[in-house]
């Protein structure tokens, strides 16, 4: 990453109907179809991301690929990176490891039937592993994961046999070769822009979100020589006028400093990892 400054990966969740389904366990229509508005939004983003000759990353789990293969299709068929995010958006520690197997199983055949590529890339739908994620990931190949948060401006290795309790000091475990690109509810629009009745009021307003996001990215490009900043999307939530607007506000003040780039995440990881030797 020596000819940049500063990376900024625009990633999006293509989560479509299953986050209804699978997270919130929904049975409601009009919940449902939230979801499917992600698939009026998809030509929306790649046209945004085309204008701005912008690389990213959509992480498309594997009932929104059966869903909606044309738009898995038009994706790749832009140049963007597609990463594993499941099957029906589920938290993998809600499964032993026979049904987490399962579950990356289900996902990268829908993915392939969809015409994606093999990913090397996987985003938790819950930001959540359980036990048995680490080893799974690298039995089935992938580079990097991106749902932990033990950093903010820069890739490390995700560790495994961590082990803590209430009544006794954390113990670190071992570190290993996969390479993790840090996320954050704060730089995820879900939380910011959706509601949920009785459980997420948010509804901010596009500049308020535009002002913490732009506050996150002038600290890193000030601050961390090579840094790079996750921003993590749902084009249900962001696919829409306003929000539009703000992040298209957001790509042009970011692309006034010098040295900014926007990659794909995998783009990223396979450097970083080059670069950063597991010990």
């Amino acid at each position: 990453m020596t000819d940049t400054r500063f990376t900024v990966w625009w990633s999006f969740d293509f989560d479509a109907m299953s986050v209804w389904i699978g997270s919130a366990k929904s049975s409601n229509p009009s919940m449902i179809s939230r979801g499917e508005f992600g698939a009026v939004a998809i030509p929306r983003i790649l046209a945004l991301m085309k204008k701005y000759d912008i690389e990213s990353t959509f992480f498309i789990p594997g009932h929104t690929a059966y869903a909606f293969p044309d738009l898995v299709k038009q994706i790749r068929d832009h140049g963007h990176e597609i990463g594993h995010h499941g099957w029906v958006h589920e938290n993998p520690a809600d499964f032993d490891l026979a049904g987490e197997r399962a579950i990356i199983e289900k996902g990268l055949e829908a993915l392939s039937k969809a015409g994606s590529s093999r990913p090397i890339g996987y985003r938790s739908p819950a930001w959540d592993l359980s036990p048995h994620t680490l080893d799974l990931l690298k039995e089935y190949g992938f580079l990097y994961d991106s749902s932990c948060m033990a950093n903010d401006y820069s890739p490390y290795y995700l560790r495994s046999g961590d082990q803590w309790s209430q009544s006794k000091p954390y113990v670190f475990g071992t570190p290993t070769d996969m390479v993790e690109l840090p996320v954050s509810w704060s730089l995820d629009d879900f939380p910011a822009f959706e509601f949920v009745m009785g459980v997420m009021g948010a509804l901010n307003s596009p500049s308020a979100v535009e002002e913490s996001w732009r506050g996150d990215f002038e600290w890193g490009y000030e601050n961390v020589p090579d840094g790079v900043l996750t921003i993590t999307l749902h084009p249900q939530v962001i696919g829409r006028g306003a929000r539009l607007l703000m992040l298209e506000r957001l790509i042009c003040t970011m692309r006034e400093h010098e040295g900014v780039v926007f990659r794909s995440m995998a783009n990223v990881a396979q450097k970083w990892k080059a670069a950063n030797p597991p010990s």
